[in-house]
């Protein structure tokens, strides 16, 4: 019988045999090119970094004055200047204690006021003529009208006499910030107290609706005309039952700022800029005699006004300068710009017209509307005509302001 198991060698020689019959090992596989990488396309198109730009050197402000000769001034040659040396004199009277106006004032005391050739060089002798500019190089400004007003009213309230003019009020306080701020010479705080702090004075509005009991001055006949009298500044009133008539003037102001009530009929699209002239505005008021506060009430100010004696009718009254304003030849100028009492020659034109107005006048007062260099109120003076004319002034203009030279001997020196 055979035998079912095999020898051991047998069997080594059976696997090695086995093992040579395998499948032989791979050979390590070459790495297969890949295709190139693709990118999406942009979504949108490509932003470029914005470069800095140089920024633009900012400008320097434009010379207040620029000196000129006197045959540069329109109208400078055919000007009366006989008219203009009462105001002048006027001006002297404040100015002739001050170093630099002091020369040029004496002067003119030996001057013939009825030598118009003599007016003529004594100007031209002893003054520079200087264009005024805006900030921004401008050279013309807006020129409006001013005149003194003529009221009727009484001592007492009654009757058609209902609205007050006011005295200062006791409680009304000034501060000179120039006492203690010496840069702000000029400057000064309207307020009251509360305790001891110094709180902003009633608006308008608040003193129309709480009143000031006691301080009544005179009581008029229409709160409307009351209005422009503030405007005004001053004006005249006759007094009932032959009471004379007086003049009443600026004494204070409650230190709010002016707000013109024309522009804002104009912003709320009621009148166009060319209707917003003191006659356009009286007449959109009797035709909305309900909306009258509300819209004197846009303007914050108030003026409280002192009376004074009216001996010569034929003289005009007192600006800020402190002598009395020369019709047409008297200009309320804002003194931060300008210097108070100064020759100016004026080139405009005359009441909503094209006719030129060319002529010397005297910076002799100020108004809470009239601010910057190349503005200025022109004095109409007294009567119907001149409030209508006064009403219509809204001319453009520019101005020239006469600075002193220096007297011989400090140019010696």
């Amino acid at each position: 019988m055979l035998s079912t198991r095999r020898s051991v060698p047998a069997l080594s020689t059976l696997v090695v045999l086995l093992a040579a019959c395998s499948t032989a090992p791979q050979q390590p596989s070459r790495p297969q090119p890949q295709p190139p990488v693709t990118m999406p396309p942009p979504v949108g198109p490509v932003t470029v970094p914005p470069q800095p730009q140089p920024q633009p050197q900012p400008q320097p402000p434009a010379p207040l004055f620029t000196p000129v000769a006197f045959d540069a001034l329109p109208g400078w040659r055919q000007d009366d200047l006989r008219q203009a040396w009462p105001a002048w004199q006027a001006s002297c009277r404040a100015l002739q204690a001050r170093a630099d106006w002091k020369a040029a004032c004496a002067a003119a005391r030996q001057v013939d006021p009825n030598d118009g050739a003599a007016i003529r060089r004594h100007f031209e002798a002893w003054f520079v003529p200087n264009l005024v500019r805006a900030a921004d190089g401008a050279d013309a400004g807006l020129i409006t009208g001013y005149y003194e007003a003529m009221l009727r009213g009484a001592r007492k309230r009654g009757g058609a006499y209902q609205t007050p003019l006011y005295k200062v009020p006791d409680d009304l306080v000034t501060v000179d910030l120039a006492s203690v701020y010496p840069s702000l010479k000029g400057m000064r705080l309207r307020g009251r107290l509360a305790g001891k702090t110094v709180v902003p004075y009633g608006t308008r509005a608040e003193i129309e609706r709480a009143r000031i009991p006691g301080k009544e001055l005179l009581w008029v006949d229409d709160p409307v005309e009351a209005f422009f009298l503030e405007v005004q500044g001053s004006g005249r009133v006759v007094l009932e039952d032959g009471g004379g008539t007086v003049r009443v003037s600026y004494a204070d102001q409650n230190g709010h700022p002016y707000k013109a009530i024309g522009r804002w009929l104009v912003e709320q699209g009621e009148l166009t800029p060319e209707q917003a002239t003191a006659q356009g505005i009286k007449a959109w008021i009797a035709a909305h005699p309900q909306r009258r506060q509300e819209l004197l009430n846009v303007n914050p100010s108030y003026i409280f006004f002192r009376e004074e004696r009216l001996p010569d009718p034929g003289v005009g009254p007192k600006g800020a300068l402190g002598v009395p304003l020369t019709p047409a030849r008297s200009v309320a100028i804002d003194p931060a710009f300008l210097p108070l009492g100064a020759p100016i020659f004026l080139a405009t034109t005359a009441p909503a017209s094209d006719v030129p107005l060319q002529r010397l006048v005297m910076g002799q007062d100020t108004g809470g509307a009239i601010k910057g260099a190349i503005r200025a109120d022109f004095f109409f003076g007294f009567g119907a005509q001149a409030a209508d004319d006064a009403g219509r002034m809204k001319q453009r203009g520019q101005v020239w302001v006469l600075l002193p030279r220096p007297a011989p001997a400090q140019a010696a020196r």
